[in-house]
């Protein structure tokens, strides 16, 4: 069996060996302790410089969450949060080792998302009969959408294509453009014995459950369906809107359900503006918002706190101007805002990369076209270098 350089001419070994070289000094420069306990994620947490992707709760497309997965691994994340899903785990799970074959980088955390509320924005589909587009549509959906997850081809009188589920992953933005209302938004739930399932696997790390911050009832009856599995897992996120003053007064009920089966470590993802932060910098005023209220709250939620919603490059600036990047509260000088999660503008940078490479038999393997994963790696560490710090020591 032939190594990758073996077969790639000069020019793309190059690429590659330059792509080793700087995953190696960004590894090298987000400095860790030696000492395993806690796991180095937890450690990120504690600094306040975790970083976790977000393939998408519903964003299923196996290609791209693969390729994803193997540029923001060389870059340095700490998880990977995706789909409840086994192909999709699978996929992350793939880019992941495809990574470390070229580097040696350490393993980010596997986390799949689930939800307790069919009415979870994260957790929906678009949906549209292209027969009953009229010929003359502008296609306007077609343009605003963020994943390219819907295609139209005119044949004669009609349109035909429509919107590729495994692509789609809910934000919502075709609802209102479409000209004639044609398109609406199917919500599910995903399945809990699934999801029992996966947690069980030894390479799926941690959970995260979507909540909508309104009340506990729906997440203590998921909480208890899945209680055998929870303690195979590492650590528990619960994503949640800020819906007013009883939100960390709620926050608090969910942490005393969740005692019935204590995880190792908890997480809160104060999520802001959902699947925003590709619009540009206005999108990540929510989730800053969010971090300022738990920041004048009293009677804080136990766990460390994650941004998302709206997160992007601007993230870190707003973080920094009003005083939160990296400030130690309590005792243990653990770092209020423990990192960020980047969703819509993490795969945007990369994904209009990805869409540059020539496909074979649909399918693309971004390590098999190193100029193109050296121009990935580069977005995705100019994303990642704010938050770990080690933007300057790359130049």
């Amino acid at each position: 069996m032939h190594s990758l350089n073996s077969i790639l001419p000069p020019s793309t070994n190059k690429a590659l060996s330059t792509v080793k070289t700087i995953a190696a000094q960004a590894r090298c420069a987000n400095v860790r302790p030696t000492n395993s306990t806690p796991p180095p994620p937890v450690q990120s947490l504690r600094r306040g410089d975790w970083v976790k992707l977000i393939c998408g709760a519903s964003f299923e497309d196996v290609a791209d969450v693969r390729n994803l997965s193997l540029v923001y691994t060389l870059a340095g994340v700490d998880c990977i949060d995706c789909a409840a899903d086994v192909s999709v785990v699978n996929a992350v799970k793939e880019g992941i080792n495809a990574a470390r074959s070229i580097s040696a980088v350490d393993r980010p955390w596997i986390m799949i998302s689930v939800n307790d509320d069919q009415q979870d924005l994260h957790f929906r589909k678009a949906e549209f009969d292209p027969n009953e587009c009229p010929i003359d549509c502008t296609r306007p959906c077609e343009t605003i959408c963020p994943a390219d997850a819907i295609s139209l081809d005119k044949i004669g009188t009609k349109f035909e294509g429509g919107v590729m589920t495994e692509r789609c992953y809910g934000c919502g933005r075709c609802l209102n453009i479409c000209p004639f209302d044609r398109i609406s938004a199917i919500t599910y739930v995903r399945d809990p014995i699934i999801t029992c399932n996966l947690l069980k696997r030894d390479d799926v790390d941690a959970l995260e459950i979507h909540t909508s911050g309104r009340g506990t009832e729906l997440f203590k009856e998921l909480w208890s369906s899945l209680s055998d599995s929870i303690k195979h897992v590492k650590l528990i996120a619960v994503s949640l809107p800020y819906v007013g003053d009883s939100t960390f007064e709620i926050m608090n009920e969910i942490y005393s359900i969740m005692q019935s089966s204590p995880p190792s470590y908890n997480l809160w993802q104060l999520d802001g503006r959902p699947m925003s932060g590709d619009i540009g910098k206005g999108a990540t005023k929510e989730t800053i918002s969010f971090a300022l209220k738990l920041n004048s709250t009293i009677n804080k939620p136990n766990g460390f706190y994650q941004l998302a919603g709206g997160t992007n490059f601007h993230t870190i600036d707003c973080l920094k101007k009003e005083g939160l990047f990296r400030t130690k509260i309590g005792m243990e000088k653990q770092a209020l805002i423990g990192g960020i999660a980047y969703g819509g503008y993490a795969r945007k940078i990369v994904g209009k990369i990805l869409r540059k490479i020539p496909t074979k038999n649909g399918f693309v393997r971004i390590e098999e076209h190193p100029e193109f994963l050296l121009e990935a790696l580069n977005e995705a560490l100019a994303l990642l270098g704010p938050v770990k710090k080690f933007q300057d020591s790359l130049i």
